[in-house]
């Protein structure tokens, strides 16, 4: 008996991407984590954590939070130079909360 192929396409859940688009603790930038200025990640991850009345640790913890998760979620998607710019917004996180 021959084995008949499905033509179903196979639905994608993407619960990574909605997290960062409509994260309950932070409201984050459009496209913040793509942008290619740490400094400026930092600042506007700094920024959204502050304003946050819904996050449940500090603004720190919640910024540095999302972005380390970000980058795990990634995974072999983000380039490695988008990874590297990532990795440096996480020591600008850092300076900017006054943490280094």
């Amino acid at each position: 008996m021959a084995r008949k192929s499905s033509t179903r396409k196979r639905t994608i859940n993407r619960w990574s991407g909605a997290v960062t688009k409509h994260s309950n603790a932070l409201d984050l930038e459009s496209d913040v984590f793509t942008w290619k200025n740490p400094r400026r990640i930092a600042t506007s991850l700094k920024n959204s954590a502050e304003h946050s009345d819904r996050r449940k640790g500090t603004p720190f913890q919640s910024a540095m939070s999302m972005l380390t998760f970000y980058i795990n979620r990634a995974g072999d998607n983000l380039s490695a130079h988008q990874r590297d710019v990532l990795e440096r917004a996480k020591g600008e996180l850092r300076k900017e909360f006054g943490k280094e």
